[in-house]
């Protein structure tokens, strides 16, 4: 395991270590902790940010996609709890 040296503010660190107290867990439990999920968090948001870019390049290059009525109309049919058929791609280009 690596060492790693971390300056934090002296507020910061109280804070954490009143956090840390309140899960019954050493500070430096906690501070890992929440490295790991902003870690996680950050790879989340690229990997969506990610896939949304590819959605757009695969939209612009077939220039499909779904008409936003029909797709509200399923979700709102499905929020109802009826079967509803999924809303058919359609060429957004004129």
């Amino acid at each position: 395991m690596a060492t790693t040296s971390l300056k934090l503010p002296s507020e910061l660190k109280q804070r954490a270590v009143t956090a840390a107290q309140q899960q019954d867990i050493s500070p430096h439990a906690f501070m890992v902790a929440a490295i790991a999920q902003a870690v996680s968090a950050a790879e989340q948001r690229a990997a969506l940010i990610a896939a949304a870019k590819s959605a757009r390049r695969e939209t612009l290059e077939d220039g499909e996609g779904l008409a936003a009525d029909a797709v509200h109309a399923y979700f709102r049919a499905r929020a109802r709890g009826k079967d509803a058929a999924k809303p058919e791609p359609c060429s957004w280009r004129t």
